[in-house]
């Protein structure tokens, strides 16, 4: 379920059921883990926003076609609760230090992304992914474990049977907050 979708495009305030995802491909089209631009209206002003990097952590389980996301900065967020140290990578041409906002969480269309940026190493994905959940989790309710390290290429180590996938890790993260 989403919210008003702005009538310029871009991303708009959305809640609903999310299928949490990693598959990043750089093959020009926006995917889960990845980073990309879009157009992100202010909160205090939704016909005004700028063009920003968000961080792709799934997509609308009820509605595959919107990309479920949370808003980038650059602004030196510290201290506060509400947003999540991601540190510099290729997403920012100036490698400056990024922070995540896990207050607000956003769903956009493939069409509204103005670019692809660069994928997240799965690990710091996991830790947004964990970290999002957690501010949304209710105080003194129990907590979701961490999820475990990315698991070995199969030609790293033998095929286990039994094995959960990245997807199967962070979807019982998301039942178990919910």
């Amino acid at each position: 379920m989403s919210e008003q979708r702005p009538a310029r495009g871009g991303a708009f305030a959305w809640r609903g059921r999310l299928d949490p995802q990693y598959a990043p491909r750089r093959d020009g089209d926006p995917d889960p883990g990845e980073v990309v631009w879009t157009w992100v209206p202010y909160e205090e002003d939704p016909a005004q926003g700028k063009d920003r990097p968000v961080v792709v952590i799934g997509r609308d389980a009820d509605d595959d076609a919107l990309l479920v996301a949370l808003m980038l900065s650059s602004k030196d967020h510290d201290g506060d609760h509400d947003w999540f140290a991601l540190g510099a990578g290729p997403w920012d041409a100036e490698h400056r230090p990024s922070w995540v906002r896990l207050d607000r969480t956003l769903a956009v269309t493939e069409d509204a992304v103005r670019r692809e940026g660069s994928a997240l190493p799965q690990q710091l994905f996991l830790d947004v992914v964990e970290h999002a959940v957690a501010r949304d989790r209710p105080r003194g309710a129990s907590g979701a474990r961490r999820p475990a390290p990315p698991r070995p290429t199969p030609a790293q180590e033998p095929a286990r049977t039994g094995r959960r996938s990245l997807a199967d890790r962070l979807r019982s993260i998301f039942r178990r907050s919910g």
